[in-house]
């Protein structure tokens, strides 16, 4: 009752003898089915009249079928003394007003939810009053195109008229040419539908009037105007969820990935725990499931769980490693997975509604913690299980310093070899990574025949608005994706050092070490013309053992020579009295197309200019960050003015136009682009100094290496020798792995071995793009495939290899 934190039977004593609270709220909820006669269809009833703490009812317990009773009190500890309440008459009125107050406050369940959803989408005053005009107008099921230029994404229907127009106004940024919202102006028919959005449920409905998105209780009867009739379309899969126009091969994979129409054994026991969705958290769930079924993982997190909570600052809820050692006991103890018993199965069978008694975990406290702060993370919208994986893993990189790091396990050296098309120098850098992206060429399908007889009589159904042929899914060999990997690939504005100039170049990767786990994700996702992440329809023979010891880098070669050190030269402009040399810096390009996005906003111009400038030309969204941060400066809207190095020239030069070595200071450039984010610039020039002053690698080392870490690490070092403890156990257990020979100890910590693995899980997502559908994932444990969907916990019978997303591999040894 002074701190307001929750704690489960086992929790509370350690919490009172650590912090000598003795005071403790005790809520219980019993549940129960409703006595035969009941009335159905009735909300659960509440016998004390008060719901406390919104707690959640599982969905087992249906408000036709149970009713539940609230009961609440306080216990003093240690002596474990009870009072129930309410109790006016033995407790003081401060004490009974504090006890109201907690059992009428909202959750924080509760209030995180309502912060995390938008706005509420109101009802269209137009929608009620929409007079539709009798114009014959009939929309076809596909084909569709603007009718005032050749645009076939982002496509709008004006439920007056039924003009079908190309959208840019929307709110998410969508592409197009704006016919739409011309088209409001010549004529002002307020309303607009989303063509690719219309469901049995719904569609997507926009107000020009209004300038929102709006809700049409009468969209059935507008859109059947034209000829689009809601209530006949059958397009709804097995699990409810929907797909469109554009999505249609979707409608199998979701039945092969989640192994629809099977009969699936469910299991329970350690490690074999669901994780309940919260409304598009199954990212976060599949990502989680694979995390914690990795040895390291369990011994940081799991075996260590009396240590972290007994250490646990006073706020376990604001404590990274609380919550993941909170989240891998619930997956791992078995607790929250037992089989239902042979009382409950024959009651159920004799009931005939035999259900699988899966509840799973809920991972909400994790979820706030781990999320806090992320744009995206933090909202309920469907996430990349991908971009989650890393940004989990820099979490644990951070939360690691000074013990064991299980990420250690995922991390591995890039060798990159850049070559000098011209002069056939070479130059090698090494980087830090945790996966290999793979292409998926295309254009190595083996069925590339049927895809191009498909594509034909595609775009033949699209001219003569017929509907569309069926589907044909790619299938690319694996040894294909890897090919495309290790290929030489061009390098945009290559300046070569051998020549001092402009040159092509070629950047050819290979594996300077070999992690102990290895984690491939498949290049599925490409951009639309609207800016939407849209999947490939393609399948991969992902084979179960992997070999990859040819792929490994070999460092300088024989016969080879190396580019010189050399940075591009300072230009030199003498000053007009001849007296002063100053070092100009060259004239910064500008993606301008980035910049007239920002300007469209109605941010200045100049403004825009430096964004874009700062951010070194990263993309439009890195620049709207940094005009969200600098807006409030008052040279914000000032020209673009760059800083002029007054030193002069190095008189050890054989020029004084000649270059400089690159072991002198970074770039001042890239220096005032990071410093600009808000980076010291002393941790700004180490970062560069450590990625060969590559930008976004900069960026991310100074993520993964904060600087009072990075200051306590190493004023520990002058006292102490590098401590490699925390590496030892786990080097115990797997023999092939080694530290990196030549590893600085001051960089990163690399576990290398053979570069023979074996897959042992893999995330799959069902749906047209990462903003939507749902992940599920398969692991191997104990000899068979498990299917983790959501709560529910199976034996796979055909897992869909061949459809994965991100696999993951763990070296085999080499007896």
């Amino acid at each position: 009752m002074n701190t307001f934190l929750g704690f489960g039977r086992e929790h509370v004593e350690r919490h009172y003898r650590k912090t000598g609270q003795s005071v403790y709220m005790h809520l219980k909820r019993h549940v129960k089915e409703k006595a035969s006669g009941a009335a159905g269809g009735t909300l659960p009833r509440r016998r004390n009249g008060k719901l406390f703490l919104d707690l959640e009812l599982n969905r087992d317990f249906n408000g036709e079928e149970y009713e539940y009773e609230d009961e609440a009190k306080l216990v003093i500890f240690p002596d474990h003394f009870e009072i129930p309440l309410p109790n006016i008459e033995e407790l003081p009125a401060l004490v009974t007003i504090a006890c109201d107050a907690v059992l009428n406050a909202a959750s924080a369940y509760k209030k995180q939810e309502l912060e995390s959803w938008e706005e509420e989408i109101q009802v269209s005053r137009h929608a009620r009053s929409l007079r539709q005009q009798d114009n014959g107008v009939r929309i076809p099921p596909s084909g569709w195109k603007c009718q005032k230029c050749e645009m076939r994404d982002n496509l709008w229907l004006n439920l007056t008229d039924g003009a079908v127009l190309c959208g840019k106004w929307f709110f998410d940024g969508s592409g197009g040419n704006g016919h739409a919202l011309e088209h409001y102006r010549d004529t002002n028919f307020p309303l607009a539908v989303k063509l690719d959005t219309i469901t049995p449920d719904g569609a997507d409905v926009y107000s020009f009037e209004e300038e929102e998105a709006v809700l049409d209780p009468h969209i059935p009867e507008h859109l059947s105007h034209f000829g689009i009739d809601m209530l006949q379309m059958q397009q709804r899969t097995e699990n409810g969820h929907h797909t469109d126009n554009n999505a249609r091969p979707r409608v199998s994979e979701w039945e092969v990935i989640q192994e629809s129409g099977m009969k699936l054994k469910a299991v329970y026991g350690s490690g074999y725990t669901g994780i309940k969705n919260l409304g598009n958290s199954c990212y976060l769930g599949t990502v989680m499931q694979v995390l914690f079924s990795i040895p390291e993982f369990q011994r940081m997190y799991v075996g260590s769980l009396q240590r972290i909570y007994d250490y646990s600052p006073l706020d376990p809820t604001q404590d990274f490693s609380t919550q993941m050692a909170k989240l891998g006991y619930g997956l791992l103890s078995g607790q929250y997975s037992k089989p239902p018993l042979k009382s409950e199965l024959i009651e159920q069978v004799m009931k005939e509604e035999y259900k699988h008694q899966l509840k799973g975990v809920s991972p909400r406290m994790f979820k706030a913690l781990v999320c806090k702060g992320h744009p995206e993370f933090s909202s309920n919208r469907q996430q990349d299980a991908h971009e989650f994986f890393l940004h989990v893993i820099n979490q644990v990189e951070r939360n690691s310093a000074g013990s064991e790091n299980p990420s250690d396990v995922f991390r591995f050296l890039v060798e990159e070899r850049t070559q000098c098309c011209q002069t056939r120098r070479v130059r090698y850098t090494q980087r830090v990574d945790y996966l290999i992206q793979l292409p998926a060429p295309i254009e190595a399908a083996t069925n590339r025949e049927e895809l191009l007889a498909y594509e034909a009589k595609r775009r033949d159904a699209e001219e003569n608005m017929r509907a569309p042929p069926e589907p044909v899914r790619a299938r690319i060999p694996f040894t294909a994706c890897l090919q495309a990997f290790t290929e030489p690939e061009n390098v945009p504005d290559f300046w070569s050092s051998a020549l001092q100039a402009k040159s092509a170049g070629i950047k050819t990767s290979r594996f300077a070490s070999f992690p102990e786990y290895l984690v491939v994700q498949i290049k599925k996702f490409t951009f639309g013309v609207d800016w939407v992440p849209k999947k490939l329809d393609l399948a991969i023979d992902v084979p179960d053992f992997l070999d990859l010891n040819r792929l490994r880098a070999t460092g300088l070669q024989a016969g080879e020579e190396e580019l010189p050190d050399l940075t591009p030269p300072i230009v030199l402009a003498d000053d007009t009295r001849g007296t002063v040399q100053v070092h100009v810096l060259p004239t910064p390009e500008i993606d301008e197309v980035a910049v007239m996005q920002l300007a469209e906003m109605g941010f200045p111009l100049e403004a825009c200019r430096k964004a874009v400038y700062y951010t070194g030309n990263m993309g439009p969204e890195m620049a709207f960050n940094w005009v969200i941060a600098h807006m409030e400066e008052p040279d914000f809207a000032e020209p673009l003015t760059l800083p002029s190095m007054m030193d002069p020239a190095p008189s050890s030069s054989d020029s004084p136009m000649g270059p400089a070595p690159l072991a002198n200071s970074p770039p001042e450039e890239s220096i005032a682009i990071l410093t600009s984010m808000g980076f010291p610039r002393s941790h700004t020039i180490q970062a560069l100094k450590a990625t060969n002053n590559n930008l976004e690698r900069a960026l991310d080392w100074i993520f993964t290496h904060p600087e009072e870490e990075e200051s306590d690490a190493l004023s520990d070092m002058g006292d102490t020798e590098p401590n490699n403890n925390a590496f030892s156990n786990a080097m115990n257990s797997h023999s092939d792995s080694t530290l990196s020979p030549d590893q600085d100890t001051l960089g990163p910590r690399i576990k290398d071995g053979p570069g023979r693995y074996e897959l042992f899980a893999f995330i799959s997502h069902m749906g047209a793009s990462t903003m939507s559908g749902h992940y599920v994932c398969h692991i191997k444990k104990e000899g068979r495939w498990v299917i983790y969907n959501d709560h529910k916990v199976c034996l796979s019978e055909r897992p869909p290899k061949d459809l994965g997303y991100i696999y993951f591999y763990h070296r085999l040894s080499s007896s």
